[in-house]
């Protein structure tokens, strides 16, 4: 039986079975040089969709974000809860953040597209990093509904996305133009440009993207 990329099992396996390329196994670089800028914005509430080991959402949690990150795959849910408290045991640090323990994030073993209703409209920012390319295409028009949903009027988006152009996935790729037609019809694309200083092995393939959710009526 093929299991889909759409469901828990397929990445749970991933994780059991150490097949999981994308790990960078830190926070990505982009979102520390963010967060150390002065283009980073004042903390808030924040998810992190699809945050796997939860590196990017410690990070955002170290510089004094509330951040929930889910999940599909329990392993990945119980590696980031091992991490963060690990962190907060050594009262240590992660390379390149701030200056709170990341205490403030929690962590949820759930399909995305499954979300407790009591998540609507209840985020600040949303982080992508190797989600939307994670998910089946066919989805992507119901990321972009799910991300919506969940923000409060005039949420934020930043994200890293996976713009290379080889057949197949996961990662499936997108072009920037693909990007800008799922999100332009309910998100102002205030930016969206090539990722200069990637990590080496995706250099030349991501885009960074700064998007705010149209006013709700």
């Amino acid at each position: 039986m093929i299991v889909s990329v759409n469901e828990g099992n397929f990445w749970e396996e991933r994780y059991q079975q150490g097949t999981t390329g994308w790990d960078l196994g830190e926070p990505a670089s982009p979102f520390v040089r963010f967060l150390q800028s002065s283009e980073a914005p004042p903390p808030g509430k924040t998810a992190v969709l699809g945050c796997g080991r939860g590196y990017d959402a410690l990070l955002f949690a170290s510089y004094g974000f509330e951040v929930i990150g889910f999940d599909f795959a329990a392993s990945a849910i119980k590696d980031a809860l091992n991490h963060q408290q690990l962190l907060i045991n050594q009262s240590s640090i992660l390379k390149g953040s701030g200056e709170y323990l990341p205490t403030s994030a929690k962590f949820f073993q759930q399909d995305i597209f499954d979300l407790s209703q009591e998540f609507l409209g209840q985020f600040d920012y949303v982080i992508e990093h190797t989600c939307f390319c994670a998910i089946s295409p066919d989805l992507r028009p119901n990321y972009v509904n799910l991300v919506e949903s969940i923000m409060k009027p005039n949420g934020q988006l930043f994200g890293l996305f996976f713009t290379h152009s080889r057949a197949g996935g996961p990662p499936f790729g997108i072009t920037p133009a693909e990007i800008r037609q799922y999100f332009q019809g309910k998100f102002q694309i205030l930016s969206l440009h090539p990722v200069t200083e990637s990590t080496p092995s995706r250099q030349g393939e991501e885009h960074w993207g700064h998007f705010m959710a149209h006013q709700k009526l």
